[in-house]
Formats: C-alpha cells, structure tokens, sequence
C-alpha cells in the first residue's frame, strides 16, 4: 500500500472510533423515553447524567492528551477504546440513577481521550495542506455515529429492550479495538515523518501561560457548551416540546446530524482548499472558522418555526457547528509540535467539556424553574460568535511551529 494511501486509510479507522464514540454517548439521549418507563429520571436528574460524562470527559480529555504524548497513539487508542466500551455496556446493567451515574463518569474518563488521539494521527500522518480535509473526515465520524443511533436505537427497542442498545454499543468498539491494533502499525508518510523537532514536548506549565492555548480552550468552552446541548437535548426537545414519540425520532432526528457530518468534511475541505490556492494557513483557517460561526444564530428561530423548517434551522446548526470543530481540532496539529500536540488538544478539549457540563446544568435549572427551551436557543446560538472574536484577539498569526526558537530550557517560545 502506498504511504499516502494508508494515511488515508488510518484516517478512515480513526473517522470509525469516533463515530463509535458518539454513538455510544447518544445512547442514552435517544433511549431516555424507554429507560424512563424503568428508572424515573427527571430533566435535572437527566442534565446530571450529562454533566457526570462531561466532567470526567473534560478531566480525561487533558489525561489522554497527556497519556497519549507519552505511551504514543497506537498503544493509547486502544486502551481508552476498550476502557470506553465496557462502561458504555455497564450502563445496560442499570437498575436505578447510582450506576447509571456511575456508568456515565467511566464512559467520560475513556472517551476524553479520543479527539486527542485523532490530532495526533492527524499531525503523524498528514501534511499540513491536508490536515484540515484529514480531520473534517474524523469529525465526521461525530455525525455518522449520531446519524445511525436514532434508527438503530430505535430498531434494537423493538427488537428487544433497551439494556441491549448499551451491550451492542460497548461490543462495537471492543471490535473496533481488534481492527485498529491489527491495521494501525507501519511507517508513517516521509512527508510528516523523521523530524527530530517533532518530538519537543512542551512542559503544562508552558502551554498554560500560552495566548493561543488559553484563548482555544476558551473558545472551546463555549462553541462546545452550545454544542452538548444541541447534542445531548435535541431527543429530548423534540419529546417534550414538539410531541415526537421514539418512532419519530428515529424517522427525523438523524437528519441535523447528517448535515453535521456535511459540514464538518466542507468545512475542512473549504480551508485546504484555501491554503492550496496560495493563502496563508492563518487566513485559511480563520476564513472558515469566521463563515461556521456565523451559521450558528439560525438557531434563535426554531421555537418559532414549524417542525420542517425547525429541522432545516438544526440541520444548518448542526452544518456550522461542526465545520467549527474541525478546523479547531485541527490547530493544535498545525501550530504545535507533534510531541505536545496531544497534550494542546488536550487542555482545548477540556475546555469544551468543562463548557458543555456548566451549560447542561444550567440548561436542566432554567427548565426546571420556568424557563423555555427559546432562552437557551437564544443563548446558544451567540456563543460560536463570541467565542470567534476570542480566537481573533487572542491567537495572533497562525503559523506551524519555528523550532529554532528554543528557550535554554528545550522548551518553545510560545505567544
């Protein structure tokens, strides 16, 4: 197989666990009417469950960077993946809240650690004009995964119940496991391979002082709090305030989700595209972050739309939202080191989730005490606009790494 092939080809496998990894966390979203009938779960009781995933996910997100820089990506993907598909199928073993909370906090800690592993293959493998198309693949994997759980959720409820949709959930990627392990050895590209600079690993506390590691992770706190909640409570919006039963939901829920897939491939496609007609990686990257986030406040008018068109307003939500997470995802690969690029990711994701968990709670209380799901749409969808203006503050110019910029201490001068 020719070296440009099989970069390609550890994509896809890479592109497969992260669809695996949002069909496992949307498992419980999607199934949450069926479980119901067996453990009363209330909206903040159900917000909590979300929160318990986001807050280990957030915790592991900097853990598995960190795990991943050390022990490599090869040998630390497959650890987090089985890690993550046993606690996905522990929560079919649930008979009340406790180990349903319990099962959410485990499947967090494993799955921090997959976007992690998807920057650093995507720095291993790819050249940087092909970076942001490599990673719009991977996070394309998000939408397959929360393309194919209404309907398959909804197929396994009635075939059987819903204890199973979490066991063939978990048994998906303990055979993903096997795959990975037997297919992703080999040499890497000659193109993103051999450099000695690469392998600087920059000390946490460097990365911590850093404008553009601060000013990502706060971008990501709040482009990733409104998308935890367009994720987590789409299904339950749809119960709730537009009459749906499981059996809609499995018809149309999926449709957002397969815009999300079409944006995050464009959205990486767009600024290769860009950087190969000649532009600077700084412009081409920030020209599509600029047009995703201005997609984003189309969801202020869905409460007042009716269900068509309501699902056209998530679908282009959705769209947006996710050629935002690709090309973000994508920085750490292009302006860092590869040996601290698993740790950026790391500490951007943490971000996120820290993010997603804060607006999730918020979300279950404003609920609780009266609030209607047309304030949080209208808080949601100004977030990726405040969060762009932080990226243009605080980033300066993009660039890859300079490494003969070295502090007397091995470490990289950073802005």
């Amino acid at each position: 197989m020719l070296p440009a092939s099989r970069a390609w080809y550890v994509v896809a496998l890479v592109t497969a666990a992260i669809a695996i990894s949002y069909f496992d966390r949307q498992t419980l979203p999607v199934a949450i009417a069926a479980i119901q009938h067996s453990i009363p779960i209330s909206d903040v009781q159900f917000a909590s469950l979300q929160t318990a995933f986001l807050v280990t996910y957030a915790l592991l997100y900097v853990g598995g960077g960190k795990l991943l820089d050390t022990i490599g990506t090869r040998k630390g993907f497959a650890i987090i993946m089985v890690w993550w598909s046993l606690a996905c199928a522990l929560q079919g073993l649930a008979r009340g809240m406790a180990l349903l909370l319990a099962a959410r906090l485990l499947l967090g800690t494993g799955e921090g650690g997959g976007f992690p592993a998807a920057t650093r293959v995507v720095a291993e493998w790819l050249p940087a004009d092909r970076r942001s198309t490599g990673m719009g693949i991977i996070n394309a994997g998000t939408a397959i995964g929360s393309v194919i759980a209404p309907p398959l959720v909804g197929l396994i409820l009635w075939l059987g119940n819903w204890r199973e949709v979490f066991f063939v959930s978990g048994g998906l990627g303990l055979l993903w496991t096997v795959w990975w392990l037997a297919s992703s050895h080999g040499e890497r590209p000659a193109a993103t391979a051999g450099a000695t600079e690469a392998a600087l690993s920059m000390p946490w506390a460097r990365l911590l002082r850093s404008r553009q590691v601060l000013g990502l992770a706060a971008a990501k706190f709040l482009s990733d709090s409104a998308w935890y909640f367009y994720l987590f409570w789409l299904p339950k919006y749809l119960y709730d305030a537009r009459g749906f039963d499981i059996r809609h939901v499995s018809y149309f829920g999926w449709i957002p989700y397969a815009a999300s897939g079409v944006g995050s491939f464009l959205g990486g496609w767009f600024s290769s595209r860009l950087m190969r007609a000649g532009h600077s990686l700084n412009y081409s990257r920030k020209a599509a972050l600029g047009v995703s986030a201005a997609l984003m406040p189309a969801v202020m008018l869905v409460p007042r739309a009716p269900i068509p068109l309501a699902l056209l307003l998530f679908s282009v939500v959705f769209f947006g939202q996710q050629s935002w997470s690709g090309l973000i995802m994508t920085l750490p690969a292009d302006i860092f080191p590869l040996g601290s690029v698993g740790s950026v990711a790391g500490l951007i994701g943490f971000g996120g989730a820290v993010g997603g968990a804060t607006f999730g709670m918020v979300a279950g209380e404003l609920l609780k005490h009266g609030a209607g799901y047309g304030t949080l749409f209208l808080l949601a969808g100004s977030l990726h606009l405040i969060a762009f203006g932080i990226i243009l503050l605080t980033s300066g110019t993009l660039r890859a790494p300079t490494f003969p910029s070295l502090s007397s201490n091995g470490g990289l001068v950073l802005p």
